[in-house]
């Protein structure tokens, strides 16, 4: 099982928060071979702006080892990080991070500010951003398109 496998798995929890009818954005943590944490976007439902699909997958990976460090792992994440989940993914000591899409209005690996490189910050994460960015990003248009459509019609 390589990072596609893993990416899928997190599409396919992306696919789990747009039916809850929130942004699709999906997140695994694995640890030598096994995903050990799952999550979704869910800040409408749960009504908290920091249920995002990684806080949620690195708050499941921590309860099952009992340890808010994660050394070892990889997060593999639809949507490149932004600048709160970078911060967790740093306190976790995530050792790799695999994401899809880009986001150009938030995203943290340089779309907006590369925060994974400023040198000063006591951890570094090895960030690879583009896998199977196409369709990570087309449930992301999709989406959004469907919001707006949906806006129009009602008014």
């Amino acid at each position: 099982m390589g990072d596609e496998y893993f990416m899928r798995e997190a599409i396919s929890l992306a696919h789990a928060a747009e039916c809850l009818g929130e942004v699709p954005v999906g997140a695994v943590v694995v640890r030598d071979g096994q995903i050990i944490g799952r999550g979704f976007n869910s800040p409408i439902g749960e009504h908290d702006p920091t249920a995002h699909a990684e806080i949620a997958a690195l708050r499941d990976a921590a309860r099952k080892l009992g340890n808010y460090r994660l050394p070892g792992c990889t997060l593999y994440v639809t949507l490149e990080p932004c600048a709160m989940c970078a911060g967790a993914i740093m306190h976790a000591r995530i050792a790799r991070v695999v994401y899809g899409a880009r986001d150009q209005k938030t995203g943290v690996h340089g779309s907006v500010v590369d925060l994974f490189g400023v040198e000063r910050l006591n951890f570094h994460a090895t960030v690879e951003g583009g896998l199977l960015a196409a369709e990570c990003g087309g449930l992301l248009s999709a989406f959004f398109a469907r919001r707006r459509r949906q806006h129009l019609a009602s008014g």
